[in-house]
């Protein structure tokens, strides 16, 4: 088994990476530090918008991140409200990048 990041250090590290790329970012729910859930929501500010949540195979056990919800912005943020009141230790992250970066996908970020 492999060690495993707190979130908040990974919401950190992620913050930090996202300044780096001039991608605007702001934490809008604080959950729990150790072991919080992470969404992360990029708004590309023409009214649309995407969130991401991290999955987990349990065959494989590798991790990546799956859309939670993609649309107009107001249909995005009712899905986060939803999960919130599921989960209230739950952190969300909102970007706002118009060409839609999140850099989920880059290495340190993607596992």
């Amino acid at each position: 088994m492999s060690a495993r990041l707190t979130a908040d250090f990974w919401v950190r590290a992620y913050l930090t990476r996202l300044r780096l790329a001039d991608i605007p970012a702001f934490v809008t729910a604080r959950g729990d530090a150790t072991a919080g859930a992470v969404l992360v929501k990029c708004a590309t500010l023409d009214g649309q918008a995407r969130a991401f949540q991290r999955s987990f195979d349990l065959m494989t056990g590798a991790r990546a991140w799956v859309p939670l919800a993609e649309g107009p912005e107001a249909d995005v943020d009712a899905a986060i409200a939803r999960q919130r009141r599921f989960d209230p230790d739950l952190w969300v992250i909102e970007l706002e990048d118009r060409q839609g970066r999140t850099l989920l996908d880059e290495p340190g970020l993607s596992e």
